[in-house]
């Protein structure tokens, strides 16, 4: 079990106050626990349980973990966890701290947010970024009874269809979280039989259903992720050196699904940023003020006032937000 922050500061300030360092063994523990710009080992996963969760939501997470093994750890009891909040934020890392996982995704469903997934990772403890996905369909592994399944442990092929995957800023974090989520142990050389099954991502411009005047029609994103069985058969057309012919064949989990919020955390940013709108602020009060002697409302002034001091304050950077 890894050291919380906590646990981490109360050893530090240990050895500065008496000076005795940690055993060998200890510092071993420890140095293996540190953050590291390129991870050596599969990340591990860990799947939790939200306020409310369906049972529909519950077998999404059964089928993550079937997907991720021997990589996942799943939690059966809810959780208080809004992950979007900053006592969510601090309870999701703790957690992942505890449980020695970087990786992790939370589900529930209520009324405002059906059938919700919270994906997201961290790093050096603390969350590093988030997306917020709702399932709109789902066909789980166990509806394809009797057709074979991936083996524990083999690593995934991976295909993202459509121009979004490499033009949309957004849609790129997105692939690069999925990438992390499922890629597996890092290897150098793969064996052709290890390759047993492929998942593909595709994302589509979906158009709102009731085209309304005076409204917001604006296209969202749906994407459409399916999970073949690859089956390698011999080349009978080609000669001696020639590759097998690959056979697909459904397996799951599939899913529709929207992207709701991708959110990054990013404290030099919100450093940066808070020094940057401190700035403005006192040109932009000047500005406002001088609008004020003009006829403008004050109840709008105060409004602009708080909004910056909220979006300067505020612990995440919400890079995109889709309707």
């Amino acid at each position: 079990m890894a050291p919380t922050q906590q646990q981490a500061k109360q050893a530090r300030a240990k050895v500065l106050s008496t000076g005795k360092q940690p055993k060998a063994s200890i510092q071993r523990y420890l140095k293996s626990t540190e953050a590291q710009l390129v991870e050596k080992e599969a990340k591990s996963v860990l799947l939790l349980r939200g306020i409310r969760c369906s049972d529909a939501m519950t077998t999404v997470l059964r089928d993550m973990r079937s997907m991720n093994a021997p990589n996942a750890k799943l939690l059966n009891k809810n959780n208080q966890i809004v992950p979007f909040d900053d006592e969510g934020q601090l309870s999701l890392e703790f957690l992942t701290t505890k449980n020695d996982c970087s990786l992790f995704a939370i589900a529930s469903s209520n009324k405002k947010r059906p059938n919700n997934l919270v994906m997201g990772r961290t790093f050096d403890h603390q969350v590093l970024d988030m997306v917020e996905l709702g399932i709109l369909r789902y066909k789980s592994m166990n509806d394809y009874a009797g057709m074979p399944k991936k083996r524990v442990g083999s690593k995934p092929m991976m295909l993202f269809v459509g121009d979004a995957w490499h033009l949309d800023t957004e849609c790129k974090k997105l692939q690069n979280l999925l990438l992390d989520f499922y890629r597996g142990d890092p290897v150098e050389k793969l064996v052709l039989s290890g390759l047993d099954h492929a998942m593909v991502f595709t994302a589509v411009a979906d158009a709102p259903p009731l085209q309304q005047p005076g409204l917001d029609n604006a296209t969202t994103l749906l994407i459409h992720q399916r999970t073949y069985y690859c089956k390698l058969k011999k080349n009978t057309t080609g000669g001696s050196g020639s590759a097998p012919l690959p056979y697909l064949t459904p397996s799951g989990p599939d899913m529709d699904f929207r992207v709701r919020i991708i959110c990054i955390m990013c404290y030099l940013l919100i450093v940066l940023g808070t020094v940057i709108i401190s700035l403005l602020s006192c040109h932009l009060f000047y500005y406002f003020g001088f609008m004020f002697l003009h006829g403008v409302p004050h109840q709008q002034l105060c409004v602009l006032n708080f909004h910056s001091f909220v979006v300067s304050f505020h612990p995440f950077i919400y890079v995109h937000v889709y309707p």
